[in-house]
């Protein structure tokens, strides 16, 4: 099943998602119909915030935009993690977001981190990523934490920005597939 995305300013989106219980939910169904909707929409990650779910559930595919040979492709479901370490200086890379369509900014984030999660058969891991992969997690994790990564800018570039997130929220941006838009008319 493929969601709506829910686009910049939704009150999910700025909501600390809350912790999956075993049993309480269909992840598996979930995690499925989460990647079939990143899919549909062209994206290396999706956050269950992002289809209006206020939980601590990402999936995460960097094989269709990863393009360094010595970079591993990660496809993975994060159920309930927690990042444990970050290190390394950090390195400015070009960041946007599913639901921020046709809006990209340099975000600041180290280029290590060590993760503790569950996959989708409740199979606990606790793994380091680097490089690009390990961008793409912080940044889906940012999402569980009710951050999104224009918080990430400068007060001037949140200024410079501001009409255009203004315009995303009420429905005025073209994306190539359905999104939910907090202030359309």
């Amino acid at each position: 099943m493929i969601y709506p995305i829910v686009a910049y300013g939704h009150p999910v989106l700025k909501t600390k998602g809350k912790d999956i219980d075993k049993g309480e939910i269909d992840v598996k169904t979930l995690v499925d119909d989460m990647f079939e909707t990143m899919y549909n929409a062209n994206g290396v990650g999706l956050a269950a915030p992002q289809i209006g779910k206020s939980l601590r559930l990402f999936v995460i595919d960097t094989d269709p935009i990863d393009d360094e040979e010595d970079q591993p492709k990660v496809k993975q479901a994060f159920i309930n993690p927690q990042i444990l370490e970050e290190e390394g200086e950090e390195w400015a890379f070009e960041e946007g977001c599913l639901s921020i369509p046709n809006i990209r900014e340099d975000v600041n984030r180290k280029p290590t981190i060590r993760i503790k999660y569950f996959d989708e058969n409740w199979n606990e891991h606790e793994k380091e990523y680097d490089g690009f992969v390990a961008r793409v997690i912080q940044h889906e994790y940012d999402h569980i934490e009710g951050i999104l990564f224009t918080d990430h800018v400068s007060a001037f570039k949140k200024r410079i920005l501001k009409g255009k997130l203004a315009n995303i929220s009420k429905g005025k941006v073209s994306a190539d597939y359905k999104m939910l838009f907090p202030l359309k008319k």
